[in-house]
């Protein structure tokens, strides 16, 4: 047998691709199991989005390769958005590059700049992602532990008491990721001092900025966050495309440069109609995101109803398009809860513990399906515990 590479060792098949595959095996049965897991909008790009994916595909050149860099127009639509909604003036000749999605981003930066034995700050919970890539590249996992009393944030004066010599990355993901807390100006003027006194360079993971979430906030706007800092962004979750694989990352000349060189090696550009589409996307004015946040606002309230029925407790303060929820004191961990209720009521709902260990006492669920879709959820459970 031809042997893998060792560095298939050190990971696991991605946990919903395991489970998906169970509930395929699930539904093959007369009941089909209602998945509230993953984020994936349901709701689409608008109707100017894909006139100009459209119009783009009759493009001569549109079927040919691209730069690696994004057309130009594609970085400026990037770089008003940022001024528009962040208030962040980026240059759009040298300080974005336009991604085939945010996921490329982390697979990117970190072969741009982790050496094997490389530390990397990673939070707990966090997307299972930062992880993975770490262990993939011989990285060595730090985790720092956010909890409910601090808001889901780091203590950084704790993180200090450690030796960060070794340290080259620290991950950092606010609008917070499954737990939907935000970040405060103040907290991100601690995060970019503490990168720039050891010299570790910040990455912000930033997709959930306009779900739910009156004030985005980046932390390219902190004074001196150029010094350190990158940032990644998308338009899978604040436009409906995730599909479409567009995404981007930004900050200094000087920090992209290792990630530019790395991306030129990995890929030969996107689709020129995707770019066209993505730059309509991008000029959208704040009705759009208003639009779809009420849909989202409306569902939330239905998950704060299920979660009700299961004795779970989620904070009333929560962005994003999940709703982060403690589980009650019977259940041993997550697993067994979101185990019970897919079994009992074909029900999916996702174990916080996949997440970190300090996510085994939570649940997460997705506000990515239509009111029917809950309230048949939320029958469904009501029923299985009648029983």
């Amino acid at each position: 047998m031809i042997q893998p590479a060792n560095r298939t060792q050190v990971i696991k098949e991605y946990y919903f691709s395991v489970k998906l595959k169970e509930i395929a095996r699930m539904n093959e049965g007369e009941v089909k199991v209602l998945n509230l897991g993953i984020g994936d909008p349901d709701m689409t790009p608008s109707e100017d989005t894909w006139n100009s994916l459209k119009e783009a595909c009759i493009h001569p050149k549109s079927h040919g390769y691209q730069s690696y860099q994004g057309i130009p127009a594609l970085r400026q639509g990037f770089s008003n958005w940022y001024k528009t909604y962040f208030d962040v003036d980026i240059n759009p000749d040298s300080e974005v590059l336009p991604l085939m999605g945010s996921k490329e981003g982390i697979m990117i930066t970190s072969l741009a700049y982790l050496n094997e034995g490389d530390e990397v700050l990673i939070p707990d919970p966090s997307y299972p992602t930062y992880k993975s890539v770490t262990n993939l590249l011989g990285g060595k996992i730090i985790s720092y532990p956010l909890c409910e009393e601090q808001n889901w944030q780091p203590d950084l004066d704790e993180l200090e008491k450690r030796d960060l010599s070794k340290v080259k990355i620290m991950w950092i993901n606010y609008p917070h990721m499954p737990t939907g807390a935000r970040a405060s100006k103040d907290l991100l003027k601690k995060i970019v001092t503490f990168g720039r006194k050891h010299k570790i360079l910040i990455v912000n993971d930033n997709p959930y900025s306009f779900i739910l979430n009156d004030q985005p906030m980046s932390i390219m706007s902190i004074e001196g966050a150029k010094d350190c800092c990158l940032e990644l962004n998308s338009l899978s979750k604040s436009h409906n495309m995730p599909g479409w694989r567009v995404g981007m990352i930004c900050g200094s000349k000087e920090l992209l440069e290792p990630v530019l060189k790395v991306k030129t090696n990995m890929d030969s550009g996107m689709f020129y109609p995707v770019q066209q589409a993505a730059i309509k996307a991008l000029s959208h004015d704040k009705s759009w995101y208003e639009s779809i946040n009420q849909v989202y606002k409306t569902r939330r309230e239905l998950v704060f109803s299920l979660m009700k029925l299961i004795n779970c407790k989620p904070s009333q303060d929560q962005s994003g398009m999940f709703v982060w929820a403690s589980i009650p004191g019977q259940y041993k961990d997550c697993y067994e809860l979101s185990d019970e209720i897919l079994k009992q009521a074909k029900v999916f709902i996702t174990p916080g513990g996949i997440f970190g260990e300090q996510g085994k006492r939570y649940i997460r669920i997705s506000l990515c399906s239509s009111e029917s879709v809950i309230n048949e959820a939320i029958q469904r459970i009501e029923k299985s515990r009648k029983k």
